[in-house]
């Protein structure tokens, strides 16, 4: 990958952490900093624990790309094959775009049933009424592997690199640029909270994620058709 797909993702996932990522994640920090950390914590404590938080996040991340780096390097059998893999990246861009401007429900749908299993709920249950620090890590993994269409997006990047270890950075890399805005939502800092600033982060990396979805789906198509590259 090249210094400039990094900067994309980068800033794909830093903006998007703004928006995207508190809806989807700020359920699970403010339920546990309501019931795990105590008002009475010292700073530095309240830190530790959030930071094992977001890294059980951070090492979920890393595994999806491993594994969607390794499944995307099992297709990259023929040029068809890599083609037919960017379309696919390409296609979940665009709908993770579209759920997060809001104008489709099919990823919303996937996230809301996935919240409802009986497992999650149960494992979730068990989490968030331990106080111990490995709690906090094991809830971070588990909202880690939470689906999410942001996280789609990355993990269909992961895919399209066929390389499990570049596959694995792109993930960690994703993970690592969403920690200064879910550390400072657990720390309360309020301008997180405006709702009409989220939404303008949101919808940034919402055309981000669909210009780079576009992107993708036409160097698929360069695969089987002469198009310029």
């Amino acid at each position: 990958m090249s210094g400039i797909d990094w900067w994309v993702i980068i800033s794909i996932a830093f903006a998007g952490s703004f928006g995207h990522c508190i809806g989807m994640c700020g359920g699970f920090i403010f339920a546990y900093s309501s019931t795990k950390i105590d008002v009475s914590m010292s700073r530095t404590a309240q830190l530790i624990r959030h930071s094992a938080y977001n890294l059980g996040r951070i090492s979920s991340y890393t595994l999806l790309g491993i594994f969607f780096g390794t499944l995307g390097s099992l297709f990259l059998i023929t040029p068809e094959f890599h083609g037919a893999l960017f379309l696919l990246a390409g296609a979940l861009m665009i709908i993770t775009a579209l759920g997060m401007l809001g104008i489709s429900s099919i990823i919303h749908s996937f996230e809301r049933s996935f919240s409802t299993m009986p497992l999650f709920k149960l494992l979730f249950s068990k989490l968030i009424k331990s106080k111990s620090i490995r709690s906090f890590f094991a809830l971070g993994m588990m909202n880690g592997f939470f689906p999410c269409g942001f996280v789609f997006f990355f993990a269909a990047k992961a895919a399209a690199s066929a390389s499990p270890l570049t596959g694995g950075a792109i993930m960690a890399v994703f993970g690592l640029a969403t920690v200064p805005t879910l550390l400072a939502l657990g720390q309360s800092i309020n301008f997180m909270r405006d709702v009409a600033f989220r939404t303008s982060m949101n919808r940034i990396a919402a055309l981000a994620i669909l210009i780079y979805g576009a992107y993708s789906t036409y160097h698929g198509l360069a695969y089987f058709f002469e198009l310029p590259m």
